[in-house]
């Protein structure tokens, strides 16, 4: 069978002070109709890139070479290197679609994600509004967003990062396409709704006798979706072939370290595996070593968090004076206490309100009713003001790091803006090297420092962000499903890096995630949340090992591949 997308030689480069850097490095590989080719590897290893140069989708100042050639029919073939820019927009979408990694940043915020859909259906299909809306109705109950003949007519803004992630997959699958490039689609998906997505997408891929190009930098991900595998490290393609072949028996050191990074049942308690153990100490892992602070602890067990009988409400219809008539209740009831030095863990699928609940905790969201005590001073009404002096021991990384980012702010001066408004260090030369110290910590360089968020990949944006929250040496941390976008190498260096800053400091930390083996691994105790509502709750190897709950057990069934469990 010939190939449906063959890329030669393909060489990507940039110009940096003068001189040509390679990002991709002399490439070649290609797609076949109604196989899945997952290319896996860490941020910065170019898989982006490549999917981006088969779209003509590359920046301006990126210098291309070698072929990229498109062959919808035998007797068809198209060079996209070539085409005019009528003829590209005209494949772009509809013959070859991509799913991107960052939702927020791909949704236009002025319209309604139905709209954004129909859009598509009406250019390139020529379907009327009404039909168009009809069948992105039956496109967002396929991907699973609820109540979709309501959430069509709602804003990017109004729907968790999950959803908004769904969006997008049904914006591309909307044409049919010849050609899926799917840049990390599930990222921000709960494990239930990834492992459907995925078998989705493996569906349409048959029905259509489609190719996909997945790309990924979870291996453990693919294990039961992918035909081929293609693993990318430094712009260079060190191993591919069969994915059961690769999978059962890697050759190269990095494919190993990728598969033993992610955590497994047999991990928590003990380090995870990082790429140095792998590949020498060419890749530096920093994070196997606290950030040194000096902080009062408390003694073990003493109560730093307790949350009493939380609800948050937000509006769900109005009348016509503007005045709320039914509500939703996003956080129902809630009640939990955290320990000195404990990281509790809080799980559940996209639009649970489990981020509603760690944006209540630090006042960024006003709760409706109950009561939020934070190392015995009740915070649930304080004023703003009074707050202020609670953010510094108090600080969250947030699950989309490039809308938590100011893009005209350097990242370096990002984190310095917090140590000024803190009055931490001496003067500026303390406080710069503090920036640089933690931005090593997260496997950034000190050359980074005077660099903006857009010049990162969206794994390095959120250890830009880890990095910002922990300068300031906080007592209590919410992890705001801030791993999600990190390569399993880094993650598991993150992972160690909050187990030693746990055990150096004796911190208090709640980590929110989707990710039960994430959460199983970095946690003492975990939470379980369900529309709104605690449903589970116990000691993270009790809960893990022996689920009550149906829905824990489908939480934990659905994780996917076998290298996790």
């Amino acid at each position: 069978m010939f190939p449906l997308l063959d890329i030669k030689n393909l060489q990507i480069n940039f110009m940096q002070d003068g001189i040509s850097v390679p990002a991709v490095n002399n490439i070649s590989f290609s797609l076949t109709r109604g196989k899945l080719t997952a290319v896996v590897g860490e941020s910065g290893s170019g898989k982006s890139l490549t999917a981006l140069s088969c779209l003509r989708l590359l920046p301006r100042e990126a210098i291309q070479h070698g072929e990229i050639i498109f062959s919808p029919d035998a007797d068809k073939q198209f060079t996209l290197n070539n085409l005019s820019e009528k003829a590209i927009n005209n494949i772009r979408g509809n013959r070859i679609a991509m799913i991107f990694q960052e939702p927020m940043t791909s949704l236009n915020p002025v319209f309604a994600c139905g709209f954004q859909v129909m859009e598509s259906l009406m250019k390139h299909r020529g379907l009327s509004k009404k039909e168009a809306k009809k069948q992105t109705i039956a496109l967002f109950e396929k991907v699973q967003i609820p109540d979709p003949a309501t959430a069509v007519d709602k804003y990017p803004h109004q729907l968790s990062g999950g959803q908004k992630q769904r969006v997008m997959i049904s914006m591309a699958m909307s044409c049919e396409p010849d050609i899926l490039i799917a840049d990390e689609p599930t990222t921000a998906l709960d494990v239930r709704v990834q492992k459907n997505i995925l078998q989705l997408i493996k569906e349409l891929q048959h029905q259509n006798n489609m190719a996909v190009m997945l790309i990924t930098h979870d291996l453990g991900l693919v294990t039961e979706v992918a035909d081929e595998i293609i693993v990318m490290y430094k712009g260079s393609i060190v191993e591919q072939g069969n994915a059961a072949a690769v999978l059962k028996d890697p050759q190269h050191p990095y494919t190993k370290a990728l598969l033993a990074c992610r955590p497994a049942t047999g991990s928590k308690g003990n380090k995870l595996p990082v790429l140095k153990d792998f590949l020498g100490n060419d890749n530096k892992d920093t994070t196997s070593s606290p950030v040194q602070a000096a902080v009062e602890k408390k003694g073990p067990g003493d109560t730093v968090l307790s949350v009493k009988n939380l609800e948050v409400y937000f509006p769900a219809s109005k009348n016509i004076f503007g005045k709320p008539v039914s509500f939703f209740k996003a956080v129902d009831d809630v009640s939990f206490e955290v320990k000195q030095g404990e990281i509790l863990g809080l799980v559940g699928e996209s639009g649970c309100g489990k981020t509603t609940l760690g944006r209540a905790i630090l006042q960024l969201v006003k709760p409706t009713s109950g009561e939020i005590i934070l190392n015995g001073q009740n915070i649930t009404k304080m004023p703003a003001r009074e707050m202020r002096n609670y953010r510094k021991d108090l600080q969250i990384v947030f699950q989309d790091p490039y809308g938590s980012l100011n893009p005209r702010i350097s990242i370096g001066n990002a984190i310095l803006e917090a140590l000024h408004v803190h009055q931490l260090g001496e003067n500026n030369k303390a406080r710069k090297e503090r920036v640089i110290q933690v931005l090593e910590k997260v496997q950034l360089q000190p050359d980074h420092f005077g660099r903006y968020p857009h010049q990162f990949s969206g794994g390095q944006r959120q250890r830009i962000c880890i990095a910002r929250a922990l300068a300031l040496d906080p007592r209590f941390l919410i992890f705001d499903e801030s791993l999600s976008a990190l390569d399993v190498s880094v993650q598991a260096g993150i992972l160690n890096l909050i187990t030693d800053l746990k055990a150096e400091l004796n911190f208090s930390s709640i980590f929110i995630s989707h990710d039960l083996s994430v959460v199983y691994h970095i946690s003492d105790r975990i939470l379980v949340m369900n529309k709104g509502k605690i449903v589970e709750e116990g000691l993270a190897s009790d809960l893990y090992m022996n689920p009550q709950m149906e829905y824990t057990k489908q939480l934990i069934e659905a994780i996917p591949g076998s290298l996790i469990r």
